[in-house]
Formats: structure tokens, sequence, C-alpha cells
């Protein structure tokens, strides 16, 4: 369910008809075409509209005929090259102080100008669906109509990278343009960028461009170029197993194959134009349909489907009595992924687009019948998980204050399968690096801010080397020396129930995120208090941008206050207490909430069993003991998958990050990617 993206589905009319006019070119993506006779051409990421880096040499590059002279004019500067032999060409603009708006015009044989251009400050955007999550559509973060309606900020622009997957590196971009923030635009802005930029600008009052590459439910491999796998001691056998160019197309195209004979063999062909039809009837016979057991994803359901997006149907037949034929009722389906059109003995009773809505259907009175009853829900997903999950007892049909529980077998059935320009781009690592980093370099960026993890939750050992080298591979492709990375660590989440007694792969995941503030010019935003148990994609972004901006305001802008809660320290046992420190204490420790106790401590002896522990704060330090613990070795705080509980804050009302002080063996602990699983 890591997602979201919105590919173009079509329907397959034959098994396998369509596979054979797949090509190699079809999968890798967009391929820019060469520039024609007396043509000037730049890379998609310029534009009207477009926000240049602030007080750096701004890099302006493109293609034109070998030989062609170019001169590039902005502002006070003109500035002249020649294509080479290849009819690449790049100038660089002398710094400029932040305005605008300005014109920055390219000439050779041609000439193209772009307009409304500003200077100020330019931050990549990247990760995957929290960082991709919009105000509106699928995400509506909270109050997301207030903000939409306050969206009048014609200094902050933001450009969405297209979703495309490259099995090469790219030299452009298949689409996109720059938009102002306004009321028309903002919908579509990345949440959490926006709330970033509006921080900044309301302190800084200069121009903020946002470049939006994300795409949900992507893991960090697939945003690592091959070239930093190959030198990494820890990951060059890995990519060593890895097709390169066609090749990997090829193999990525008969991925997509094998998947259709799978479904061909667990179900039969895909249905008849008009078949689907049908399927919303009550008369419908699905008796030869698939079960499948609601609440889950079909990804995980066991029947081989791991790869596929597109759209199937899940029908469930139901009795009810005479007493509650013919009443009003509401229908309750947990969450969709990605959007549904549900159907009660062939009345449509709601439909829905957004894989993190709670689906509540209200059926008025006289649809519900004596006797059989049919459900029947057409899903679509666009891409990662697809089906109808959530809690089982979200599946329910309740009726004047009776429970019908729906949790249980389905029928199940696929009418078509997703086929796009990309594959999956979690098939392969490099792929995003590739197609939506790539193409951008080395446009003049401030620095970068990343919202990723949950999909490599279950690899947390080895982010603590995967997310560090992406980190550096960004940083020694662009050139511009140690640019700022803040990220922003996993909120709260019931992944898998985990904690100290099961292990936690997501309390793992956010330590590899902490460790990795070793590297230079990095910062961690810590989300675990605004998290929800139940949702994945929790609603209020404008904390995580303000706390992400809060590090770039202290880092990069020279403000001082306080911008990060506390860190662990050192620890040091007192008899049957143990006593820790912390960095980024602020004015001082506090407890954050209405009942003045800290929560979310644990405390543990030699036997690595941890216990509920009592928690004070000590001026700058906290006492930790339980009673039962007479000899303690270690404490643990928000070492959980859900780790919401924790309350334990500076003054400046940062949340401390999550920590441990033992370093006991991890669930995670030597899991490794390998190509293809």
């Amino acid at each position: 369910m890591f997602k979201k993206a919105c590919l173009f589905v079509v329907a397959l009319l034959g098994a396998f008809s369509l596979w054979a006019t797949i090509t190699p070119r079809d999968i890798t993506g967009f391929s820019p075409a060469g520039p024609g006779a007396g043509s000037v051409r730049l890379p998609g990421i310029f534009g009207d509209n477009m926000v240049l880096q602030r007080e750096k040499a701004i890099a302006i590059w493109g293609w034109a005929n070998a030989g062609e002279k170019i001169t590039v004019l902005f502002n006070q500067q003109t500035k002249t090259s020649k294509a080479d032999k290849k009819g690449s060409w790049m100038i660089k603009l002398d710094p400029e102080p932040a305005g605008g708006p300005f014109q920055l015009t390219v000439k050779g044989k041609e000439t193209v100008t772009f307009s409304n251009v500003m200077v100020g400050e330019v931050w990549i955007c990247s990760g995957q669906s929290n960082m991709e999550m919009p105000i509106a559509g699928w995400g509506k973060i909270n109050n997301y109509q207030e903000e939409i309606a306050a969206a009048d900020y014609p200094a902050i622009r933001h450009f969405k990278v297209p979703l495309t997957t490259s099995t090469t590196p790219k030299e452009d971009i298949s689409g996109g343009s720059w938009k102002v923030a306004n009321r028309e635009n903002a919908p579509e802005f990345s949440a959490t960028a926006y709330f970033f930029a509006r921080t900044l600008y309301r302190q800084l009052h200069i121009p903020i461009g946002l470049i939006n590459t994300s795409w949900g439910g992507t893991m960090v491999e697939t945003w690592i170029s091959r070239g930093a796998f190959e030198q990494s001691e820890e990951f060059k056998n890995m990519i060593a197993t890895l097709p390169a160019g066609e090749e990997l197309a090829t193999l990525m195209g008969k991925k997509k194959e094998t998947l259709m004979k799978t479904l061909v063999a667990l179900q039969g062909p895909l249905p008849a134009a008009g078949e689907e039809e049908q399927y919303k009837n009550p008369s419908y016979d699905d008796a030869g349909w698939v079960h499948m057991k609601l609440p889950g994803l079909w990804e995980q359901a066991g029947l081989g489907l791991d790869d596929l997006d597109g759209i199937a149907w899940f029908r469930k037949t139901i009795e009810l009595s005479d007493e509650d034929a013919g009443k009003p009722a509401l229908l309750g389906l947990g969450k969709i992924d990605d959007a549904d059109e549900t159907y009660v003995n062939g009345v449509k009773v709601g439909a829905t687009n957004g894989y993190s809505d709670p689906r509540h259907y209200q059926l008025p009175a006289g649809i519900l019948k004596a006797g059989k009853n049919v459900i029947a829900v057409r899903v679509e997903d666009n891409a990662g998980g697809g089906g109808i999950y959530g809690d089982p007892g979200d599946l329910k049909l309740s009726i004047a204050g009776k429970t019908i529980a729906l949790a249980g077998d389905w029928y199940f059935h696929v009418v078509s399968v997703a086929v796009s320009n990309s594959v999956n781009p979690n098939a392969a690592p490099t792929l995003l690096f590739n197609a939506m980093l790539n193409p951008l370099i080395p446009y003049t960026i401030r620095g970068a801010i990343w919202y990723q993890g949950e999909t490599n939750a279950g690899r947390a050992y080895e982010y603590r080397r995967s997310f560090p080298l992406m980190i550096t591979d960004w940083r020694k492709r662009w050139g511009l020396g140690d640019f700022p990375f803040y990220f922003v660590q996993l909120s709260s989440f019931g992944a898998n129930n985990g904690d100290s007694k099961r292990g936690s792969s997501w309390a793992e995941l956010r330590e590899a995120q902490a460790m990795t503030l070793s590297l230079p010019n990095t910062g961690m935003a810590v989300t675990t208090d605004i998290g929800n148990a139940k949702d994945i994609h929790p609603k209020d972004k404008q904390d995580v941008g303000a706390r992400l901006a809060a590090i770039a305001l202290h880092q990069c802008y020279d403000q001082t206050a306080e911008y990060s809660g506390p860190l662990y320290q050192s620890m040091q046992t007192d008899g049957s207490k143990i006593v820790l420190t912390f960095t980024h204490t602020g004015s001082g420790l506090t407890v954050h909430d209405k009942y003045g106790y800290l929560k979310g401590f644990e405390i543990a002896g030699a036997d690595q069993q941890f216990h509920f522990a009592q928690a004070m704060i000590d001026g700058n330090k906290v006492t930790v003991w339980q009673d039962g613990v007479s000899a303690p070795v270690a404490v643990r705080y928000g070492w959980a998958d859900d780790a919401g509980e924790g309350n334990f804050f500076n003054k400046e009302g940062f949340p401390a990050s999550p920590f441990r002080t033992d370093q006991w063996k991890g669930i995670t602990e030597g899991v490794k990617y390998v190509v293809g699983k």
C-alpha cells in the first residue's frame, strides 16, 4: 500500500497479444529527441515561472547543433558558449541575489525565452508517498480546504517531475511545468514541500522553488545510481547481478509477461469487452472466481500477483432476515487501494478515489432485501499495493444497531492490467535515479528534503548503508559540495505491531535514519508525535514542513533558534537506575501532555527483557528505573512501530527521537536487498 502514483490504465483485450508489442524503448521511458536543424533546446526543468538558485553560479545547459554558438542573457548578464561535437552546451551565470521577475533568453540559430523567472532558494523534494502526498487530491491533509483558500504566495513555485522509470540514465524528463502557489495550483503541490517553503518564505521573504521528484511506495535503492553501487563495498556484488541497458529493459518486459501467464493460469483469460458490466448484478454467477481473504492486498494474498496493477472486482453474498430487509444501513469497507465503485444488489452506493480514505457508504431504505444480497466492489489500483485493506472490524454492514461482519472470504476477479511506458519503480535499483533525478543534474540547488523509509523498513539495518550512499551519490553528482540534506524520520504507524518484545522494523529504520546524521550538513525532523497508528499517511503535514524548515533556518540561514528535539547522547548506571544525557535540550526538557509524567520508556537487565519504566526529568537529564529490574543495563524510548505514546520533548516543542542504549540483535539484521526479490 506504500504509494502512490497515477498511471494510465488500459484494458488488455487478450492474454498475450499486447506483450508482443512492448519494446525495450517502451519500457525504459522517455528518451529526448536530438536537436533538429537550427534548434536550441533546454531540459524540461527550465520553464516559465521557474526559480533559479541565488548566490551560486547558475548552470544553464542544453542541446543544439554541433558547433552552434549559444548566448544566454539574464538580468544584466550575457554569456556565450558553443555546442560540442555531440550538440551539448553548458553556460554558468554569475551568482545573482534574490529577486525577480526576470526573463531568461537563450539564443542560437533560434531563440528560447522563459518569463516570470525568480531568483531565490531551490530545493529538491524527494522520497515516497508522504513526500508526494498532495494538499488535496488523495492527500486531503488537515484543513486542506482552508490551506488552499489561503494559498497566495506568488514567490513560491512548484515543479512536479513526471513519474517515469528508465533502465539507463536519461538526459531529460518527459514533461512537467513550474506552477505558482495559488488557489488553483496548490491542491497538487506536495504538502510537505509546500509547508516547508511557506515557513521559509515567511522568515526569509525571498522566492522558494520546489522540485518535487517523488514516487509513492518506492525503495531507496531505486534512487541510487549504478555507479554508486559499483563503488560500494556493501553493494557492488548486488549490482553486479543486475543486467544493464537493453538487457535490463528486456528482463523487465519478461517479468510483465510472466505476470500475465500467472494471472491467466489463476483465473482464465481476461473478460471480453462488455462482460465486466455484469459483475455488479446480483444475478451474475461468480462461482468460478478466485477466493481471497479480506481485508488484504492482492500482492500479499499468495496468489502470485506481486506486481499486479490494474482493475479487479470483489464480490460477497450475505443473507439478511425479513426484519432487516428494506432498512437503511451503513456499509464500511475499510480502505481501498486506490479507487473504488461500490454496488449493493446492482445499485451504486458510493465511489471514492483515495487509497488512504476509509470507505463509509450510506445505503438508502429499499436496497437491502430478505435473503441473498450481493456486495460488488470494483477496485482500480494504479501502482503499489491493491485491494481492500485495513482492520477486519472496519469491514461491516450496520443495520439498526446490528452489525454484520464482512471480513473473510470474498470472490475476486481481475479484469484489466495496467500498462504504461514505465515498469514498477521497485522492479530494480537505479530506475528512478535514471529517469527522475539524473535529468535534473546540474540544475543549481540549495539542498534537498527527503521523506522515505517505509518501504525499506524490512531492511532497516541495510538502510544504515544505502541511505547515506544515496545522499553521498547525489552530492557527488551535483558537484555542489555537501549541500544541505534534511529528512523526515518515520512517523508512528502500527505496521506490524512491532515493539521491544517482538522486535520493530520501524524502530530499527528510525535508528538507521538517526545514524545518518553522522554525515555532514544533514538534519532530521522527528514526527512520531504527529503520526496515526492506522494511517501510514498522517494528515498533519504542516508540522512536518515546519520542522524541516526549522532545520534549514538554523543550518542554512543562520537563525539561532533550536531546531531539533532531544537526541540521545550517553547513559550511566546509578545503582538500580539509569541516567541519560541528551543533546538538543534547548531551554529545558519537558513532558508534552496533560499527564505530567514521562511515557514511552522501557528498561531491561542482562536478560534483555524490557519492562515499562518510570522516568523523571532532572535538569537536562532523564533518570529511568523499574522496581522489578534491580540491575538495569539498557533503556529504550519509543521503540515500536507505533511510537505515538512518547511524550518527551524540549521546551521549544520538538519531540525526542526514539532511541535505544543497547546494541542487541535486531529483527532486520542480516536482511539484504536482492535484485528481483
